[in-house]
């Protein structure tokens, strides 16, 4: 399927803001399932300082300067992706958790040697022993790791409710936890946060999903959980969908949490108070 995608952020200030420095990530990867075909950034007030390069993650940033006197600041992304169903069947007949886990802690190849930094705790996400217990509900011995994964979303998708606005960013994952709502992006640092716990290799990706699925999170940047099966690779799952990523879902970025890939974020000089309006759509493309 071919889409159009558009990722607007627009900063207003208070104040004047006199200059800032930032870096955004709002570019889709290129993946053996997605092709890029074309992308284009904009960014008013035009910036002095434009680069784009990789992270250690291998997502595309951008990072831009602007050092002029500004009330408002939009970046603006519009790309055209291409993205292929994913067959996660093979998944479903993964080994065991438990040898997975085995696996990753021996580091016995390249794949689980990369997978085995993502089973620590990251800036957003700690492990703690009620993630565990959590996780532990799904994981019951001798199961194959994809299979209690999938339960895993599925639980999380129908004990959390969706609420925009109920949390923010820095509220402590164990307080997101108890109050059992949030967006899609606690939903993802609850499922993490349960794997890694129990030393299962887990990531954040985020992108966006196709405009009018009737989905949670359409029309807004996405994000769910990718997690690491020794032999099989990275199965993705959609928590706050209680569905498996495929032709419907965008990758951008992805890292150990939501701070490694916040999609615009820098500082910035004067401005006093501000608001953030996001606009995204995943249209069909010619």
């Amino acid at each position: 399927m071919r889409y159009l995608a558009t990722h607007l952020t627009r900063y207003s200030y208070a104040d004047t803001a006199s200059q800032c420095v930032s870096e955004a990530y709002i570019t889709p990867r290129v993946l053996p399932w997605q092709k890029v075909i074309e992308t284009n950034i904009t960014i008013d007030p035009e910036p002095v300082v434009f680069i784009r390069r990789k992270d250690y993650f291998g997502n595309d940033v951008v990072d831009f300067s602007v050092f002029q006197p500004h009330a408002k600041l939009t970046a603006t992304a519009r790309s055209i992706v291409e993205v292929e169903p994913r067959d996660a069947e093979g998944a479903m007949r993964s080994i065991p958790w438990e040898q997975a886990r085995e696996r990753l802690a021996a580091q016995e190849d390249e794949a689980t040697m990369e997978a085995y930094e993502f089973i620590f705790d990251s800036p957003y996400v700690a492990g703690a022993p009620k993630l565990g217990e959590y996780a532990m509900k799904s994981l019951t011995p001798g199961r194959p790791l994809a299979e209690a994964a999938r339960e895993m979303a599925t639980r999380i998708n129908k004990d959390f409710k969706y609420k925009p606005k109920s949390t923010s960013i820095h509220m402590p994952l164990l307080n997101v936890f108890e109050l059992r709502r949030g967006v899609c992006q606690d939903f993802a640092h609850i499922m993490i946060g349960a794997l890694r716990t129990c030393r299962l290799a887990a990531r954040y990706v985020s992108g966006y999903l196709r405009s009018g699925a009737n989905l949670q999170g359409s029309e807004a940047s996405h994000a769910w959980v990718s997690v690491f099966i020794p032999g099989y690779g990275w199965l993705d799952l959609d928590p706050t969908n209680d569905v498996i990523p495929s032709a419907g879902h965008v990758t951008v970025a992805w890292g150990r949490d939501f701070g490694d890939v916040t999609p615009v974020k820098g500082i910035t000089l004067g401005g006093g108070k501000h608001s953030v309006e996001v606009e995204v759509t995943v249209r069909p493309a010619p």
